[in-house]
C-alpha cells in the first residue's frame, strides 16, 4: 500500500503529493510531506484516519501551522491540514467553530455579535484546532476561558464530545498534546456585552500587537513559554541577543521573544537559534526556556562544501 492510492478513496478533496510544508507555515519554513490532504468535512477526516489506521501510514496532524517549526527533512507518510474544515455559528451567547476557522475570525464575529469573552483574542493567527492544542491566549486570557466542549474524533475513528474540565487545560497545554485525539469543532459561550466597549478593547490589543511584534516579517509568533518569575523577551534582551543571526533567522530587533525571518532560513537555522538562546539564557540565568513553538518534522543537517 502506498500514498497514492488515497486517490482509490475518491474523495472530494485536495490532495498534494511530495508537498513543501514551507507554503502553510507561518515561518515560510519546512521541508516536503509525503502527501498532504485537506479534508472539508468530518466524515471526509474520518475515512483518512481509518485508512491510515489500516495501512498502518504515519499520521500528522496540523492547523493553520502559525505556531509551529517543521524541520528542513519534512514529514513522512501523511499530513492532513484542517484549514479547510471551517463552518462557524452564533446562537445567542454560543459560538461554535470548526477547527479550520480563524481564531482571529472568531474573535472579530464575536465581538460583532456583541458577545464579549474572546477579545484577547484578536490578534492570535492560530486556527480553532491549534488554539485549543496549545490552549492559546494573550493579555491575561485563554481560549480555556470560554470553552464549555470540544467536538473530537479519536485515532480509533470515534466522534466524541467532551467536556471542558476533560480537556486538562492548562498555561498551553491541552490534553490533545498527549492523547492524539483530533479537534473538529468547538462551543464557546460568552457573554452579552457592549458592543463600543468591546471593539474598544479589541482595538487597543490590535494597536499593541502592531506596535509590539514583528509583523513585517515571517515567525512562528512567540518561541518560548513564560518562565515562572521571568519574562522571556527581557531575559533575552538582558543576554544581548536582540537582532542575533544565524543563516536567515534572527532574533527580532522589534521583540526580543519572536525569531523573524529575515532572508531565507531555513527550519534549521531556527532551531539552531532556539538552541543557541536557551544556552545562553542557561548560562546567564541558569533559567530553561521551553519552547512554546512546536518543532516536528525530520532533520536534515547542511552539506558544507
Amino acid at each position: 500500500m502506498t500514498l497514492s492510492n488515497l486517490m482509490d478513496l475518491n474523495l472530494s478533496m485536495k490532495i498534494e503529493f511530495d508537498e513543501p510544508l514551507s507554503k502553510y507555515t507561518y515561518t515560510k519554513t519546512g521541508g516536503p510531506a509525503d502527501a498532504v490532504a485537506f479534508p472539508e468535512t468530518k466524515e471526509d477526516l474520518k475515512t483518512l484516519i481509518n485508512w491510515v489506521k489500516d495501512n498502518q501510514i504515519p499520521l500528522t496532524i496540523l492547523g493553520n501551522a502559525s505556531n509551529l517549526i517543521v524541520r528542513d527533512g519534512g514529514i513522512r507518510g501523511l499530513v492532513i491540514i484542517l484549514t479547510a474544515m471551517k463552518k462557524m455559528s452564533i446562537n445567542g451567547n454560543e459560538v461554535y467553530a470548526q477547527s479550520g476557522v480563524p481564531l482571529i475570525e472568531v474573535s472579530r464575529k464575536a465581538g460583532a455579535s456583541n458577545l464579549t469573552g474572546l477579545e484577547f483574542a484578536c490578534g492570535i493567527p492560530g486556527s480553532i484546532g491549534g488554539a485549543v492544542y496549545m490552549n492559546a491566549g494573550a493579555y491575561g486570557g485563554e481560549v480555556a476561558d470560554v470553552i464549555e466542549s470540544v467536538d473530537i474524533l479519536t485515532r480509533e475513528g470515534e466522534f466524541k464530545t467532551i467536556q471542558c474540565e476533560e480537556c486538562e487545560f492548562s498555561y498551553r497545554h491541552s490534553v490533545f498534546q498527549t492523547n492524539e485525539d483530533i479537534v473538529i469543532g468547538v462551543k464557546f459561550v460568552l457573554a452579552q456585552g457592549d458592543g463600543e466597549a468591546i471593539h474598544a478593547k479589541m482595538a487597543e490589543l490590535t494597536h499593541l500587537r502592531e506596535s509590539k511584534q514583528p509583523l513585517e516579517y515571517p515567525s512562528c509568533g512567540s518561541v518560548f513559554k513564560r518562565p515562572t518569575g521571568y519574562f522571556t523577551g527581557k531575559l533575552i534582551q538582558e543576554a544581548g541577543l536582540q537582532g542575533y543571526r544565524i543563516g536567515g533567522a534572527e532574533v527580532s530587533k522589534k521583540h526580543a521573544g519572536f525569531i523573524v525571518n529575515i532572508d531565507n532560513a531555513t527550519a534549521t537555522d531556527y532551531v539552531r537559534l532556539i538552541e543557541y538562546i536557551q544556552e545562553v539564557i542557561w548560562r546567564n540565568n541558569q533559567v530553561r526556556l521551553e519552547p512554546e513553538v512546536r518543532i516536528i518534522g525530520e532533520a536534515v543537517e547542511k552539506i558544507v562544501q
